[in-house]
């Protein structure tokens, strides 16, 4: 294994790699504007020999996908990413005179490369490929099967968006049978090169709490809004005090709920109207709908008031999306340690993942054994100071090159043994 990692640090084209991200963040891609990226990414993968698909999973928007089928019985690998990434309203002005104010420039400052989507996930994106076309520089022929995956509707935050749409309409693949399913999957999330095998789960919830208003100097002719608003939100609380203080996961920790927004009154008169919105995250071991159960048990009725509550959220699940794990021993995982452990000596722990994002879509609902892995620092997605490690990418890629040829098997060079 030493001789084959040397000879893919000699074989590995660092400019044509980072070539590769930075014009992967100059394609602008909000979610709702995949399609030009994913369309940059179908001639990728074509220039790799992969049979390659390019469809609507809402009018006008893209998903992309290409299959490299290896021999009968030999693993199939997945890589899954998504396109879309957040808004970029702000970023200029965070930046002004500085070079980094083009939020899709890619600029290269203090060994990071810097840019909307650089983290999250087109870093991740872009090493999943370049490992490829390195296995492929030095010769190698896959032995097991490939596919790699890229999905819009992910990111939340544009209106009418963010309901995961695009991996909704890509597994419908495997239900028709048009693509097999995977054995083993990667979802692209940052993760700074360590292994997420359990994520959280989430469902958000936005009250509408409507009571009576009237003239403030006949406060007894209305029913104040704001004042049962009060008593809720002291019984949600203690609710997330149960929460917090209760089972702790070993990779997530407790289930947590937040408040997150509140809005109500306005006018000298008895408050009609107050709304609030919260986010409740769930442990592995939870049940979706005992969650939400236990929450609307929270929510009690009182004369003259009316309380609405709705689900805006629905991911894999109607009213959120669902937590999701694997075992932390499983065979892939402990490969996937080994082979990234042979490049970044300090990297590969496993972990847990502290966002939701769509592996729970294999995981669940199709058995398939997901964990999300890939360079960058989840911490700095969504914001101004975005960017991703210029050697933590570089690593990636051969981290993932030397995965895919210990999990699905290769041809190689002779001179180039990975036993």
């Amino acid at each position: 294994m030493i001789e084959f990692m040397q000879t893919l640090s000699q074989a590995q084209d660092e400019n044509a790699d980072l070539d590769l991200l930075r014009s992967s963040i100059a394609l602008e891609s909000i979610t709702g504007n995949e399609t030009p990226f994913a369309s940059f990414l179908l001639t990728e993968l074509e220039k790799f020999g992969l049979k390659t698909g390019f469809g609507d999973f809402l009018e006008g928007r893209k998903n992309v996908w290409g299959h490299l089928a290896g021999k009968e019985g030999r693993p199939h690998l997945m890589f899954v990413g998504h396109t879309d990434t957040v808004h970029v309203r702000g970023w200029e002005n965070y930046w002004q005179s500085d070079p980094r104010a083009d939020p899709f420039a890619g600029v290269e400052f203090e060994e990071a490369i810097w840019g909307r989507g650089a983290c999250d996930l087109k870093g991740g994106i872009c090493a999943a490929l370049a490992s490829l076309r390195l296995l492929q520089s030095i010769g190698c022929e896959l032995e097991g099967s490939i596919t790699f995956a890229f999905v819009g509707d992910e990111e939340s935050g544009e209106t009418g968006t963010g309901v995961s749409a695009g991996i909704k309409a890509f597994v419908q693949q495997f239900e028709t049978e048009k693509l097999p399913a995977p054995d083993f999957a990667i979802y692209l999330e940052p993760t700074t090169l360590n292994i997420f095998t359990a994520q959280i789960g989430f469902f958000i919830a936005d009250l509408t709490v409507k009571g009576k208003t009237a003239y403030f100097g006949k406060p007894e002719q209305g029913v104040d809004a704001l004042k049962y608003t009060h008593e809720l939100l002291a019984r949600i609380w203690s609710h997330e005090t149960e929460l917090r203080s209760g089972f702790s996961h070993d990779l997530v920790g407790p289930s947590s709920l937040l408040v997150t927004s509140i809005e109500g009154g306005g006018f000298i008169a008895v408050p009609e109207l107050c709304r609030f919105s919260l986010i409740r995250t769930l442990h592995p071991d939870e049940d979706m709908d005992e969650a939400i159960e236990k929450f609307e048990a929270c929510i009690f009725s009182s004369e003259g008031i009316s309380v609405q509550v709705d689900y805006p959220a629905g991911r894999d699940h109607p009213k959120g999306g669902s937590a999701s794990e694997i075992p932390q021993d499983t065979e892939q995982v402990l490969l996937l340690q080994d082979c990234i452990r042979q490049t970044s000596l300090k990297k590969g722990e496993i972990k847990g993942a502290p966002f939701w994002s769509e592996k729970s879509f294999l995981v669940n609902d199709f058995g398939c054994p997901a964990v999300y892995c890939a360079p960058g620092d989840i911490s700095v997605a969504h914001t101004f100071e975005e960017r991703i490690c210029k050697d933590e990418y570089l690593a990636s890629i051969r981290s993932f090159a030397l995965f895919i040829a210990q999990y699905c098997g290769v041809k190689p060079l002779s001179n180039n043994s990975i036993q």
